[in-house]
C-alpha cells in the first residue's frame, strides 16, 4: 500500500516484468477495507501456525491459510464453481476485465485512462481489444447530432 494523503494506492506487479506490469491503482475505500481485513486474516493465521507458516510471501495479498502462494490457475480453475454456485451465467475469468473496461468507458472514463488502469503498454492495444467500445461512442456521436437536428 502507498498512501498520498487521503488516497490509498495499491501496487501492481504482473506479467513478466515489462514496465507497463508494474501500476499503482487508486483504491476505492470498500476495497481497502476489504485488503485490510485480509492482512488482518493473515496475521492472525500466521500467530496461529507459528513457525509452520510460511512467510516468504507475506508481501502478496492472496495467499492460503498457512501462507503459501495461492496460484493464479486457481482461480481461475474454480471460476465456473463460483458462477455455477450463485446461479450466474457462464463466462471466462477473463471477460471481467472486458467487463471491467467496458463499465469504465460508458461512465465516461477515457481511453487513455483504461489502458493505463488495464496496464496495456500501447493504447493501440486497448482500442484494437475494445473497438466495440468505438462503437458505442459512434451511436452516442450520432444521436448528439438529433438535438440540432430540425425536425419537420
Amino acid at each position: 500500500f502507498l498512501s498520498i494523503l487521503s488516497y490509498s494506492f495499491l501496487s501492481i506487479k504482473s506479467g513478466m516484468g515489462a514496465k507497463s506490469s508494474y501500476r499503482s491503482l487508486p483504491l476505492v475505500p470498500p476495497f481497502e477495507e476489504l485488503l485490510h481485513r485480509l492482512k488482518a486474516k493473515q496475521e492472525q493465521n500466521r500467530k496461529l501456525c507459528g513457525r509452520a507458516y510460511c512467510t516468504k510471501y507475506t508481501d502478496y495479498i492472496y495467499v492460503n491459510e498457512i501462507g503459501e502462494l495461492v496460484k493464479p490457475g486457481y482461480l481461475t480453475q474454480h471460476f465456473p464453481y463460483i458462477l455455477e454456485k450463485n446461479g450466474l451465467r457462464k463466462i471466462r475469468y477473463h471477460d471481467l476485465r472486458h467487463s471491467c473496461a467496458s463499465l469504465l468507458y460508458a461512465n465516461g472514463v477515457s481511453l487513455k485512462e483504461i489502458q493505463e488502469w488495464l496496464g496495456h503498454s500501447d493504447i493501440s492495444t486497448t482500442s484494437n481489444i475494445y473497438t466495440h467500445l468505438y462503437f458505442i461512442s459512434k451511436v452516442a456521436s450520432a444521436n448528439a447530432i438529433l438535438g440540432v437536428y430540425p425536425s419537420a
